[in-house]
């Protein structure tokens, strides 16, 4: 049980990666606050947990606002007394180029993937340091590492989010928190299906994602779950600022 004793905030865990990785946590001992902008979601990522045996609340709220994301971080220290790891999972996929794009939905992608980043970050940094240290694992894309079409803002924010994991990772050394960050091939998840089926032929649109796969398949959300828990274990305690590429060979 690598995360016995730990306890474990999850911004965007009421579906995909981020419930998967929710409910892992909980397998292997952590107590874990599940956030999730849609109760229903997060309720039933807290009935999986649970019955997989773990330990863990529901906190509803927005990332992109600042109150939500301080009372995530209050309710979580309110039940476990603190917090040792943060997964910031949260984000969302608008489609467009620079052209085409409004700037509300550009607005919109930037609060949520990037400064829901910066946000939830800034309420959980000072309760880390009160218990003398942890780790931070964002969720980035491997649009980060690659531009694919028809995703600007996107690959903007999500590349946003992985320069920020080395700037916090080298301001929070001396204080034993590490930060690092995943970067996800396209991987099937039911906000990846409510897209395939909003295109005309939503078959040749499935095909599509997954031929840009090297591999030759979508990823699966348990397998990025696992190299969030890596990257949040002690098994990692070497490894800061780093980037995790699981992305079926996108980057090759």
């Amino acid at each position: 049980m690598r995360f016995q004793g730990k306890v474990v905030l999850i911004t965007g865990a009421g579906v995909g990666i981020g419930r998967a990785a929710a409910v892992r946590f909980g397998r292997e001992g952590a107590k874990v606050a599940i956030n999730s902008l849609t109760p229903a979601n997060g309720q039933e990522t807290l009935r999986l947990l649970q019955e997989a045996g773990g330990q863990g609340i529901y906190i509803q709220g927005d990332v992109s606002i600042a109150a939500d994301a301080r009372r995530m971080v209050e309710e979580t220290v309110k039940a476990f007394g603190r917090i040792d790891i943060l997964v910031n999972n949260a984000g969302i996929v608008l489609p467009g180029r620079v052209d085409n794009m409004s700037e509300e939905d550009w607005d919109r992608t930037m609060a949520v993937n990037l400064k829901g980043v910066f946000l939830v970050s800034k309420y959980t940094i000072p309760e880390m340091r009160r218990i003398g240290g942890g780790v931070i694992v964002h969720n980035a894309s491997v649009v980060a590492l690659k531009g694919v079409k028809d995703r600007g803002a996107y690959t903007a924010s999500k590349g946003g989010v992985l320069v920020l994991t080395k700037a916090m990772a080298a301001d929070y050394l001396s204080e034993n928190i590490r930060v690092n960050c995943v970067c996800p091939g396209t991987t099937y998840t039911p906000s990846l299906e409510r897209r395939i089926q909003a295109f005309a032929d939503p078959e040749k649109a499935r095909a599509d994602f997954i031929a840009r796969q090297p591999m030759g398949r979508l990823g699966k959300d348990e397998e990025i779950a696992a190299a969030i828990l890596f990257a949040a274990s002690d098994e990692a305690a070497f490894m800061n600022g780093a980037t995790i590429a699981i992305d079926g060979g996108m980057t090759i």
